[in-house]
């Protein structure tokens, strides 16, 4: 069965031409054109993506508020928002509240194409069995790869894919510095430092929220972040 994109978006032009081009591509496609009517068509059954613009009507920042009731509904559902607001603060804002990218409308159709296509890849594994070899054990930090599922301490702490993807590569070599340019490749997307920076944050935040003494992830100034080594089991 086709992937499901959904399409929360308030200008019916832009909505139409995106919903044309993917199904193009073979997704089913649904749009909306505001946070209300994606919400109630949402509390049926979720898709498999969705694309939300920040912009949305009477709410300036209803892309915003849709991102955040989403992911705490569907932590590891794949958000992207694709908006006209181009400033870092938006970027950061959105990244923040758990999207797993941040782009503008003046991105080609093939590129914006390639990134869920992406995120879809990272979203199949979900579905496959989970066996020892995919299965990578830190301390109270338990990984499992194929599944994309995180327990610490036996807990969830509700990762999006690019965050798991995130702690992956710091877990994976305790006490080895990666750079942002290595998360980036990591997490499978493409983000500049202030991005990669909010994601750290609000892993640190996550994992915080189910141990409040964690300090697994260290900052190593002016390099990137280490996997602390020796982290208390």
């Amino acid at each position: 069965m086709s992937r499901h994109i959904a399409i929360v978006e308030d200008e019916a032009a832009i909505r139409d031409n995106y919903a044309d081009a993917f199904r193009r591509h073979g997704y089913r496609v649904s749009t909306y054109p505001g946070r209300r009517e994606a919400l109630e068509a949402f509390a049926a059954r979720l898709p498999d993506l969705v694309l939300i613009d920040v912009s949305l009507g009477a709410e300036p920042e209803g892309g915003f508020e849709l991102c955040r009731e989403l992911r705490a509904r569907a932590p590891r559902l794949p958000l992207i928002f694709l908006t006209a607001r181009d400033s870092d603060f938006d970027a950061v804002s959105g990244l923040r509240l758990g999207a797993d990218d941040y782009l503008t409308k003046d991105i080609s159709l093939p590129h914006l194409l390639a990134r869920i296509a992406a995120l879809f890849r990272r979203l199949e594994v979900l579905g496959d069995p989970a066996g020892p070899q995919n299965a990578l054990q830190r301390g109270k930090l338990a990984l499992d790869t194929e599944r994309l599922e995180a327990r610490w301490n036996g807990a969830d702490p509700g990762l999006t894919l690019t965050e798991f993807w995130i702690v992956h590569a710091l877990a994976r070599h305790p006490g080895h510095v990666k750079n942002r340019q290595q998360l980036m490749e990591a997490a499978r997307v493409v983000l500049d430092d202030a991005t990669i920076t909010s994601h750290v944050k609000r892993i640190r935040r996550k994992f915080e929220a189910l141990d409040p003494a964690f300090d697994a992830i260290q900052t190593v100034y002016g390099l990137g972040y280490r996997w602390r080594d020796g982290a208390p089991s």
